[in-house]
């Protein structure tokens, strides 16, 4: 189930969001512009266009997972391919950038 999260997720969206696959990680588009993200497709692409027909811009949505039983991000998806945005590879390059998804994760998907 794919769900969009504005404010600090619960641990019933959490929950739904790791039904795809387990409780390992929750893929994640997020947004750095409007700070929020979409959480639990399949595919990080899934995610992606969940937050497009929330009228996010595609320039400002990163592909990350969140792995709830250690809290950390991760930041490889096919959707960071960026060479427009000089981001070569499927993992973000930019440390700047890396900080801002894991610091919007953290605060949305830190659930104590």
């Amino acid at each position: 189930m794919i769900l969009i999260i504005r404010e600090t997720a619960t641990p019933e969206q959490i929950e739904q969001m790791t039904e795809q696959f387990g409780s390992n990680f929750i893929k994640l588009a997020v947004d750095v512009n409007r700070e929020i993200l979409a959480g639990g497709g399949e595919l990080h692409a899934d995610c992606e266009q969940a937050l497009l027909e929330d009228n996010s811009q595609q320039v400002d949505i990163w592909g990350a997972d969140w792995h709830p039983a250690t809290k950390t991000v991760t930041f490889e998806s096919i959707i960071n391919l960026r060479p427009r945005q000089q981001n070569f590879s499927m993992e973000v390059q930019d440390r700047v950038l890396r900080n801002r998804i894991e610091k919007i994760a953290r605060r949305l998907l830190e659930v104590a």
